[in-house]
């Protein structure tokens, strides 16, 4: 039940979503106090979840930073996170999202020798059956890639977060291989993950990827006035994990 509703009830964290309500409002209300406000209320609204500064500044203040390659110590195995494809139906083959840097790490992690096992975690996080069966399928990839298949261990069950550290810790403890673990994951969903990992008493090293932001560099011009509107996009995957961590932390999975 948690996560049927955690899936439906997403939209309603979605600034997009209130933008359009408050607009509806707007010309269907006949009360002019509130028309007023509105006319106010939505063009701020818009601004702020359209400006990249704000969102970079608060997008800084989650992310778990990332870690150079040369500055990770080795580890006995890498546990890494769905989340990283799509599955094509037409082409039956696995189509990477923005995640698939998780994927990309890890094996340039492997092949640098900082890590000795692959453990992939997650089957898929739909409501429905869409092709995507995503751990069995990338250890399948990845084999295709050379790595061998001694190497992967996979967890193909879990299809949420929670899950993720619950399965994938009786495969580490049943291995011997929960003393030495690297997460690897998004960096905003990191701080989420291992919370969760924690709470399965496996302490982990983060290894962050597919980051928004860095150390503070300054911003270009353009992006503080310029309205983006894909960054209402990035603000539904923030809210997600903001929502996320109250609501894991409520139902004890943290």
């Amino acid at each position: 039940m948690f996560f049927f509703l955690s899936k439906v009830l997403l939209f309603l964290i979605s600034p997009f979503f209130w933008l359009v309500i408050g607009v509806i409002v707007l010309f269907r209300t006949k009360r002019e106090r509130l028309k007023r406000r509105l006319k106010i209320a939505i063009p701020v609204f818009f601004f702020f979840f359209t400006n990249t500064v704000i969102l970079l500044e608060f997008m800084r203040s989650w992310e778990i930073p990332g870690t150079k390659l040369t500055q990770v110590t080795h580890h006995k195995v890498a546990v890494v996170l769905g989340g990283m494809f799509e599955y094509d139906s037409q082409m039956e083959r696995l189509s990477i999202r923005r995640g698939g840097d998780r994927i990309i790490q890890t094996l340039s992690l492997y092949k640098a020798g900082k890590i000795d096992r692959i453990l992939i975690s997650g089957d898929n996080g739909h409501l429905s059956d869409r092709g995507l069966h995503e751990a069995r399928q990338t250890k399948a990839l990845l084999i295709s890639w050379g790595v061998p298949d001694s190497v992967i261990l996979a967890d193909t069950i879990s299809k949420n977060t929670h899950e993720n550290a619950q399965y994938t810790a009786e495969i580490l403890k049943k291995n011997k291989l929960d003393k030495d673990v690297l997460l690897v994951t998004s960096g905003i969903h990191m701080r989420r993950a291992m919370a969760c990992f924690e709470k399965q008493n496996i302490h982990v090293t983060p290894f962050s990827t597919d980051l928004y932001t860095g150390k503070r560099r300054g911003y270009h011009w353009d992006q503080y006035i310029i309205p983006n509107p894909y960054n209402f996009i990035i603000w539904n995957e923030l809210l997600k994990e903001f929502v996320g961590y109250v609501t894991y932390d409520f139902a004890g999975y943290i």
